[in-house]
């Protein structure tokens, strides 16, 4: 029996070596990796993990990568990327019907998207099909029995891509209304996107007092750009989103592969389309934002 072989294309936008920092934060790069290339140190424990799949590492800045190179995977995933990267791999993945996903960790908070353009899915769906009735009295007392049989039921959802999903329109009366029910994490997003642009890096505990100030100025213009009231990140916001913690990464990656496996199989209803994750209050929650 042969099974189809999916190509995935795990993908960082980071080019600067080793540090300290992602020693702590995964378990994929040895002791004595300072100064190297993080995808080529961290390939030897990444194929430990499945040597039935072949792992490449490709040194090269994804940036400079033409379409072409993404056309050959069935799925490509980003980390560690500007906002216009992203936006702009997202276009060529949807344009050549390729599944779209990226995510980071910031601290204590991490997130996810995916765009799966128009993506058809099957959900195991269960019906009772028969009740046998029960016997209450005399030696041979059982309870009803139910039947149960369970189909398989072909689903499709559309999903818009990452530009569309930034750039929601919080202007209108159904917007507000909607605000209302947004997580703050889509703004906090926005905020560090907006830092990684201009610092062409994220905030770092180095520079915690001069990153603090940049941030709070950020989220001050991004909030004002975006037409919503600066309330939405109160202050102590920048004590939790510097360096990437293990744990968040966990949790994060954890889902994000669930959701790499589901769009490559087929199987089950997909995130649609950001996941974000709270490691303060120790939750997530799934954001469906977009175009009305």
């Amino acid at each position: 029996m042969s099974f189809p072989v999916a190509r995935m294309a795990p993908l960082s936008c980071s080019l600067s070596g080793v540090s300290q920092e992602d020693t702590r934060a995964q378990f994929l790069i040895p002791v004595g990796s300072l100064g190297r290339n993080r995808a080529e140190a961290s390939l030897e424990r990444a194929q430990n993990l499945n040597p039935m799949v072949d792992v490449k590492a490709d040194p090269e800045s994804v940036e400079s990568k033409p379409e072409e190179f993404f056309t050959q995977f069935d799925a490509v995933c980003l980390t560690c990327c500007s906002r216009d990267v992203m936006v702009k791999i997202d276009q060529i993945c949807h344009k050549n019907s390729i599944k779209f996903f990226t995510g980071d960790v910031f601290g204590y908070h991490g997130y996810m998207f995916a765009d799966l353009g128009e993506h058809e899915f099957v959900e195991e769906k269960t019906k009772v099909a028969k009740v046998s009735p029960g016997v209450e009295d005399g030696p041979d007392t059982k309870k009803a029995k139910l039947d149960s049989e369970t189909t398989m039921v072909k689903k499709r959802v559309v999903f818009c891509q990452l530009k569309e999903a930034l750039a929601v329109d919080w202007s209108g009366e159904k917007a507000k209304a909607a605000l209302k029910r947004t997580t703050p994490d889509y703004f906090l997003l926005q905020v560090l996107l907006k830092f990684r642009t201009d610092n062409s890096r994220d905030p770092s505990p180095q520079n915690y007092t001069e990153d603090s100030k940049l941030l709070l100025q950020i989220r001050h213009d991004v909030l004002e750009s975006l037409g919503v009231s600066t309330d939405l990140l109160p202050d102590e916001f920048v004590s939790y989103c510097f360096s990437e913690m293990a744990p968040v990464c966990a949790v994060v990656g954890g889902v994000l592969g669930q959701e790499v496996v589901k769009a490559l199989s087929q199987r089950d209803p997909p995130h649609n389309n950001f996941f974000f994750f709270d490691g303060i209050k120790g939750n997530g929650i799934v954001e469906c934002l977009g175009p009305s």
